[in-house]
């Protein structure tokens, strides 16, 4: 249980959001929309992210096994991050807050604060952007949908996407510097 300051924090971002939260959750209830998010949505659990992980060494040769060793490496600490978070801070999901919001799939755990599609969304497109640039037209349309449909689907708020997406943009910063230093 969070204390009480935590989760008072929360109840207030949680008012401030209700709408918007609502107004996109809305858009589940056409079938064509619902599904589409959904599909994205698990592209997002780690398919799409291993795929481009593992192309970096047929893009790149032996630099490219680097670029997914220290990839690896990124994700395995943005996992660790984003569920210590999660499960320190507690924010409830608006589908449990708010009755009038659905859950649309099932959640992959119980927290909603932050986003950890999110989070890997954004960490792998600022990877991608810093050694595959060219692949680009096709990972930051697909992060900023993965983004959007967990606010859709009804598992997060709009402010656990962003406080994600700053965090995932932070980790793949942090993870270059990082390589900078030790593979130069």
């Amino acid at each position: 249980m969070p204390p009480r300051t935590q989760r008072l924090t929360f109840e207030r971002l949680d008012r401030f959001e209700s709408r918007l939260s609502h107004r996109l959750a809305e858009l589940s209830r056409h079938a064509p929309t619902l599904w589409l998010f959904r599909c994205v949505s698990r592209l997002g659990d780690w398919p799409a992210w291993a795929f481009l992980a593992l192309l970096q060494p047929l893009l790149h040769g032996y630099q490219g096994w680097l670029l997914a060793i220290q990839w690896g490496l990124t994700a395995s600490v943005a996992a660790l991050l984003y569920r210590l978070l999660k499960t320190r801070l507690c924010r409830e999901r608006p589908y449990i807050t708010f009755t009038t919001i659905r859950c649309t799939m099932p959640p992959v755990d119980r927290y909603s604060f932050p986003s950890g599609h999110t989070l890997h969304a954004v960490m792998f497109t600022s990877l991608t952007a810093a050694s595959t640039p060219q692949l680009l037209p096709v990972v930051l349309p697909l992060a900023g949908l993965i983004a959007i449909s967990r606010v859709v689907l009804g598992l997060h708020y709009v402010s656990d996407v962003i406080v994600g997406a700053l965090i995932g943009a932070g980790l793949a910063w942090c993870s270059s510097l990082l390589a900078l230093m030790v593979w130069s």
